[in-house]
């Protein structure tokens, strides 16, 4: 039996979610020139991407990707940092949708394989 709460549905639905699923959570514009080259609006956010971001505080920052984080949604770029309470650094996560490809990394050969694909 399922719940008539809209909040209780949305959070049943993460929880039947696939590895194809939360991929598309990871999904970014590209680039102008990215599009125009590729012929593609979106692609997957992958660590060594170079991404910018669009939207928030720190709208405008430009930098590489480090870490990914596919449940939650969230790239972690190089050099966004902040300071926690304990005075340490830690990243910042925004969320994929936020930001923008500026450049793709396309040393994986499957990546690379598809945009060619998709180019022609």
């Amino acid at each position: 039996m399922t719940s008539v709460q809209p909040r209780k549905q949305r959070r049943l639905i993460y929880k039947k979610f696939t590895n194809k699923d939360y991929n598309k959570l990871l999904s970014a514009h590209l680039s102008k020139e990215l599009r125009d080259k590729y012929k593609r609006r979106s692609l997957r956010v992958r660590v060594n991407d170079v991404v910018r971001v669009m939207r928030g505080t720190y709208k405008g920052f430009e930098g590489k990707v480090v870490k990914v984080n596919p449940k939650k949604g969230y790239v972690y770029i190089e050099g966004l940092t902040r300071k926690n309470a304990r005075g340490l650094s830690v990243m910042i996560p925004i969320h994929a949708s936020k930001v923008m490809i500026v450049k793709l990394y396309l040393e994986d050969k499957y990546r690379a394989e598809k945009l060619k694909v998709a180019q022609t």
